[in-house]
């Protein structure tokens, strides 16, 4: 098993990087009225959790990186309403909002995932801060 040396080396990171990019890509075609409202609340909620989870792993200490991965989990849910309201006012279509829920499940079930496993050595007396 490869070690990780950076947030860069977290699959998490990279997936969140790619949802950001597809989020961009989507929100081109919104009308040129929601470029300060929805559309940059969207683009700011995807920005969000590869900056969280970036941030949460370089600290270094899993206490904190775990709080990292809880904001990032909010932006996910934040992402995941601002979608479907673009969907449900005609700004995404179906298809399209198929894809990045997808993808925003995909990352949260990882971030879960992480949340478990670093939650469970926490806990382990071998295991100390300084």
């Amino acid at each position: 098993m490869e070690k990780i040396k950076s947030y860069k080396d977290l699959e998490i990171w990279k997936k969140s990087i790619d949802l950001v990019k597809t989020i961009y890509k989507l929100t081109e075609n919104f009308p040129e009225k929601e470029t300060y409202s929805l559309t940059s609340q969207l683009r700011r909620s995807a920005v969000s959790v590869p900056s969280n989870i970036a941030e949460g792993q370089a600290r270094k200490h899993t206490k904190e990186f775990l709080q990292f991965l809880y904001h990032a989990l909010g932006s996910l849910a934040e992402l995941n309403t601002q979608t479907i309201i673009a969907k449900d006012i005609g700004y995404l279509s179906e298809e399209n909002f198929e894809i990045v829920e997808a993808r925003i499940t995909e990352i949260q079930k990882m971030v879960y995932a992480i949340i478990s496993k670093l939650s469970t050595t926490i806990h382990s007396p071998l295991i100390t801060y300084h």
